[in-house]
């Protein structure tokens, strides 16, 4: 397993019985064996990607997770997302998708995206 907490990188070697983490060997720091338990436990990724806009200056909005989204759960996340079509303006920060699959993380917008120009 690679330690992904900072840019060293560490080759953890994770020995364990299940979810229970026995030992942690590699970590160049005490944040690898935390991160070691964690992705073997609970492993989470921060997602982004885009969402179409309607009437907006540009066809698609990047938008991102607000927090770390559970990994099993991105491919479904995403699928959602395919599926939404948001109407412009969009401010930065505003929420696209509020409790993403009952996870009690939002989806937001990266970037503002203003209405285009109705005169050209």
């Amino acid at each position: 397993m690679i330690c992904i907490t900072c840019p060293m990188g560490c080759t953890l070697r994770v020995t364990h019985e299940g979810d229970k983490v026995i030992r942690v060997e590699g970590n160049a720091c005490p944040r690898g064996a935390v991160y070691a338990e964690r992705e073997l436990k609970d492993p989470r990724r921060m997602v982004a990607t885009t969402v179409r806009v309607r009437h907006g200056f540009h066809p698609l909005v990047p938008v991102y997770t607000a927090e770390p989204f559970p990994k099993p759960l991105i491919f479904s996340l995403l699928q959602k997302l395919r599926e939404i079509e948001v109407e412009a303006p969009v401010k930065m920060n505003q929420v696209i998708l509020a409790d993403a699959l009952g996870t009690g993380i939002d989806v937001i917008a990266s970037r503002d995206m203003p209405r285009q120009s109705q005169s050209a």
